[in-house]
Formats: C-alpha cells, sequence, structure tokens
C-alpha cells in the first residue's frame, strides 16, 4: 500500500471521507474503480477509533530552556507541545500539503490574492470557557508581528501590511498577492490564543484537543482530553504524557519495554534491531525534513564564498545517506526544497563529493588550520557520525575539520544560530516562499546561515506576488541556486522521518508536512488495549 492509499484509508477509517470523494481521489491517483471499491469497503469496516486510556511518547528535543509560548517554540519536543492544546486557522492535508480549514472555516482571495478575507468558526471555546473572536485572531497574528515577541513566524507575518476585522470576519492586507497565503498560516507558532496571548503568552490556553496539566522544561508535560472539543475526529486518549528522552538508547529502551508507547527520532542504524521486537512497529515518512550542516556567511572565516564551496565539495553525500541514513531519505543539494514541493526548481546538477574541486577552493579561499565543527546528538539522529564521516572525507581534500561534541541541554540556545558552524536540521515548511522567508530572508530571525541577500530578498518578495506559474518556478529556481552556489548552507540529505511505536497505537497518520505526524500525532491516534 503506497502513502497515498494509506492516508485515503486512513481518512475513511476515522470518517473523514465518503465514498464518493474517496472513489474520486483514488480514481485521480491511478487506481482503478474495483480496487477502489475494495480498500473503501475495508476501510469502512476497519476498527474505528477507541477512546480512552493515557498515551505515553518518549521524544528527543527537550530542553530546560524551552518556552511555553508558542512564539518561542524552537524543539521537537515542544512542536508537539503546541499541536495538543493549540489551534491554528489553517491546516494542511497530510499527503498533499493542501491547506484545509480549522479555526478558519473557509478563505476568499482579492483577484490579485493581495486582499484575504477568513470566515472564523463559530460556538469554539477556548479551554479557560471563553469563546473564541475575530479579535482573538487578529490579536495573535498582530503579536507575531512584533519583534519583541521573538516569534518564529516572523518572517512569514511581515509580508501582512494590515489585519483587521469585517465584522466577524478576518481581512488581511497583504504587501503584494500571496496565492500562498492560507498555507503559511499553518506555521505552527501561530496559535491562537485568548487576547492574542498579550495577557500571558505563556497561559498555554487554546481550543485545541488537550488541555495543559502540568510542564516542566525539559522533563515532561501532561495533557487531559478537552471535553468541550470542537473537533471529533482527534482527541481519541484521555490523557498524554510526554516524557523528554534526549538519550537515543534511553528511548529505545523505553519503547521496546512497554513504558512508552511512541518515540521519536529513531536512528536508521537501530531500525533493524527494533524490527525484530514483536510489539514495535517502525513508522517511515518521506517529506521535506532536512540535515544540514550550516555556516555563517558574515562569519570568519566562512565569509569567503571559496571557503564554503570546499566544505560543500567536501562532503561524501552518498557515503552520509547510507551509513547515517541507512538509505531512510535522498542526497540534497544545497538548497532546502525537494521534490515534494510545487514548482521544484527541475534541472540543477546535482552536486558530488569532489576532493579535487574542494581543494582548489580551499587553496583558492586562502585559508590555513582547521575549521571547527560543532555537533551534538540532539541535532539529529547520527549527527556526530555524521561530522566524522564529514571530517574523513574533508582530508582528502587536504582540510582538516576539527569535530566537538556540544551537550544536548542548551545546543539549540547556545549552539544553533549563536556559533558559525554547526550542525542542525530542519523539518521543512508548507511553501517554497515560507522555507526561504523562515530562513534565508536577510530580516529572518531564524536566518542560521547568516545569508545576508538584498537581491534574494527583492527576488523572494517578486515571486511571492507573480501569479504566473512559469515565471514563479524560474524565480525560484534562481534562488535555488543563489543558496546552492553563494550561501552557506550545506544539505547532505533529506531525511525520512523514521519513528516508532508499539503494535496497540492505532491511526497514525503518515504527513509529508513535518515529522511526527506533522506535529499531531498525540492527537490523532489511539490505544488498543
Amino acid at each position: 500500500m503506497t502513502d497515498y492509499t494509506r492516508y485515503l484509508t486512513s481518512q475513511v477509517t476515522l470518517g473523514r471521507m465518503n465514498r464518493r470523494e474517496f472513489m474520486g481521489r483514488a480514481a485521480a491517483f491511478g487506481i482503478t474503480l474495483a480496487a477502489a471499491g475494495t480498500l473503501f469497503d475495508t476501510a469502512a469496516k476497519a476498527q474505528e477509533p477507541k477512546r480512552g486510556g493515557n498515551l505515553k511518547l518518549g521524544l528527543e528535543g527537550a530542553a530546560a530552556t524551552d518556552s511555553k509560548d508558542p512564539a518561542k517554540a524552537l524543539s521537537q519536543f515542544m512542536f508537539v507541545v503546541g499541536r495538543n492544546w493549540g489551534d491554528m486557522l489553517v491546516e494542511s492535508e497530510p499527503l498533499t500539503g493542501q491547506p484545509v480549514p480549522a479555526l478558519a472555516e473557509s478563505w476568499e482571495p482579492s483577484a490579485d490574492a493581495s486582499t484575504w478575507t477568513f470566515n472564523i468558526r463559530k460556538g469554539v471555546k477556548f479551554h479557560d470557557g471563553k469563546e473564541l473572536t475575530v479579535d482573538d485572531v487578529i490579536k495573535t497574528l498582530q503579536r507575531h508581528t512584533d519583534e519583541k515577541s521573538e516569534s518564529g513566524a516572523l518572517g512569514v507575518m511581515k509580508s501582512i501590511k494590515e489585519i483587521k476585522a469585517d465584522g466577524d470576519k478576518l481581512v488581511l492586507v497583504l504587501t503584494e498577492g500571496n496565492a500562498d497565503l492560507p498555507l503559511l498560516l499553518t506555521d505552527y507558532h501561530l496559535v491562537i490564543q485568548p487576547n492574542g496571548g498579550l495577557d500571558d503568552p505563556n497561559a498555554m490556553i487554546g481550543t485545541g484537543p488537550y488541555k495543559v496539566t502540568s510542564f516542566e522544561a525539559g522533563v515532561r508535560a501532561t495533557f487531559e482530553r478537552n471535553t468541550d472539543d470542537w473537533r471529533q475526529d482527534r482527541g481519541f486518549v484521555d490523557t498524554i504524557e510526554m516524557i523528554a528522552m534526549n538519550d537515543a538508547t534511553a528511548r529505545i529502551a523505553a519503547l521496546s519495554s512497554g513504558q512508552v508507547h511512541y518515540i521519536n527520532r529513531v536512528d536508521p542504524k537501530t531500525v533493524d534491531l527494533l524490527k525484530r521486537a514483536p510489539t514495535v512497529e517502525i513508522l517511515s515518512t518521506s517529506g521535506r525534513g532536512h540535515y544540514v550542516f550550516i555556516m555563517h556567511c558574515n562569519t570568519a572565516p566562512f565569509d569567503n564564498v571559496d571557503l564554503r564551496l570546499a566544505l560543500k565539495y567536501a562532503m561524501d553525500r552518498e557515503t552520509m545517506l547510507e551509513k547515517v541514513l541507512g538509505g531512510y531519505g535522498k542526497v540534497g543539494n544545497d538548497f532546502p526544497i525537494n521534490e515534494t514541493y510545487a514548482l521544484f526548481p527541475e534541472g540543477i546538477e546535482q552536486r558530488a563529493y569532489d576532493p579535487d574541486k574542494a581543494s582548489f577552493h580551499y587553496k583558492k579561499s586562502g585559508h590555513s588550520g582547521s575549521v571547527l565543527l560543532r555537533t551534538s546528538d540532539v541535532a539529529f539522529p547520527g549527527a556526530v557520525d555524521a561530522a566524522v564521516l564529514y571530517q574523513e572525507s574533508a582530508k582528502k581534500a587536504g582540510i582538516e575539520i576539527e569535530v566537538k561534541r556540544e551537550p544536548g541541554d542548551g545546543y539549540w540556545s547556545n549552539v544553533w544560530n549563536v556559533q558559525p558552524f554547526s550542525t542542525s536540521y530542519w523539518g521543512g515548511r508548507p511553501t517554497q516562499d515560507q522555507m526561504y522567508s523562515t530562513a534565508y530572508l536577510s530580516t529572518a530571525d531564524w536566518n542560521d546561515t547568516r545569508f545576508l541577500r538584498e537581491d534574494f530578498d527583492k527576488l523572494l518578495l517578486e515571486a511571492r506576488s507573480e501569479l504566473d506559474e512559469a515565471k514563479r518556478k524560474d524565480m525560484y529556481r534562481t534562488m535555488a541556486m543563489m543558496v546552492r552556489d553563494e550561501g552557506g548552507l550545506i544539505l547532505p540529505m533529506f531525511n525520512d522521518f523514521v519513528n516508532a511505536c508499539g503494535k496497540n497505537v492505532k491511526g497514525y497518520v503518515h504527513d509529508i508536512g513535518n515529522d511526527m505526524s506533522n506535529g499531531y500525532v498525540a492527537t490523532r491516534v489511539w490505544l488498543d488495549a
């Protein structure tokens, strides 16, 4: 069964798709009517979601510095925390990535896509009993446009010049047209909060399927089901316990022994071992996530484009994909976009390991001495091994890389986006525009390569408002080439999201949007005791 048919049948099982819609989508995907009918009947007869139980997740990515404010969410752990208690205006469909209604039940753009009107869902209550209003939505979005909020969505929100109400509708006026706007509003930082979170951004009060009952940064978070949830197709377990487990061995042991039901960040090297456990199921999902080595383009010695090119050619991507990911992924090409994105720039030559070219650019750079690379187990699964492999491949080009292993706790506050050369990961974003706006726009808070280019910024803004898809695709190709050849990004591989669960966990949805079912894992699954 393909990811798409698995997704379709899961929607039938969850009661989210009727026979007519299922048959139409299956036919569009090339499935015969007879086969589609059999799939639908099987899914319709499948076990209905069970309610009840305490779901336990052992997750990597927590830190003592984690903030309760969704605007400041950085880690995988807080990504899931926010999905449990909060909702966005818009969500994305798991397989296609297309926008689907959430707190906004519908929307309409102007002819030039510069003004958007959203119908806000009525009858939705926050966890404190207050009813959601358009004013809550307006103030939430306005808070994320304030640089003082330190919001990870600030780069996205800067394209909105006016946020206002038209009766009980939300109106967003943009600086230029943007056909992708609904998808931009799926950003996981944009959790709608009472009064926009202005009273207390750390209150963790939202409209989501679970209420927060306790939270200790870097340790654990617990939740109870929201009995007033406005949706019936989620929130199947009664309670959730999220336990911080930054050690990969501890996560595997906890799952294998039944202490937890689900773990993230399974090192591909341990997959075969986990498969032997009769109670464990491996969950592998292709998507937009990527593992990266990031250089600050404005910090010596990485402010030298020849040194950056030398370090890019010194990367043996194929070996790294095989040894670090065990084949669970695809080779990257030093720009953060793959074939899952609309208007993917085709025909760009794949950068390959080339010690001679690396040596040429290294000598041209004039640099001498070692290059310090900081890494940690929490950067991505196998990050330390990847750094060592990189060290070995660079030696053949005469480049000495010093690998410094940093502690996991504090890595995201003290190393990533702080130190000039480090390992990291990105989960991808719904659109090319959002990926570039979040991490490559000069003014973006999360511009972790310090890629500061006015010509790139100008092109990004032009592409955002370009409604001719052919022209827009050409612009994205130019942008990809700029990042690839002149930026500080070394992207050796796009990773599959490899997680694991006990076989009593049912309903897992493979979602290309991001890891852990796009963060919704705890709200989508149920327990078959």
